[in-house]
């Protein structure tokens, strides 16, 4: 099995694990989320097609609905970043400032 670049925690928190790559966090039809070792944010590019192109541009897909991610679409989705925040991803509030939110300053 390959190296993950992100652990789950429990029902709904995703640890971020690998400086090099980025995640793109995908939940459903929902904005995609990139987490990054800076911070997160909504990612305006193109999604990748293949995990290999996402690999070789240093992102990683984590499709949240997946059986080996948390097999359903997350309202509240928690984010901890290599930034050493622990975002807070609330998916009924997109499009309002309240979407991304700092959850905990440092949760190391």
């Amino acid at each position: 099995m390959a190296e993950k670049n992100f652990i789950t925690s429990g029902r709904n928190t995703i640890i971020h694990k690998i400086k090099k790559f980025d995640l793109l966090i995908i939940n459903g039809e929902n904005p995609v989320v990139i987490v990054s070792h800076r911070g997160i944010g909504i990612y305006k590019g193109e999604i990748p097609a293949k995990r290999s192109i996402a690999k070789k541009a240093y992102q990683d897909i984590v499709q949240i609905e997946s059986g080996d991610v948390f097999s359903e679409e997350k309202t509240l989705l928690f984010v901890q970043a290599l930034d050493g925040r622990e975002y807070k991803i609330d998916y009924s509030k997109v499009d309002t400032p309240n979407f991304i939110k700092v959850h905990q300053e440092n949760y190391i």
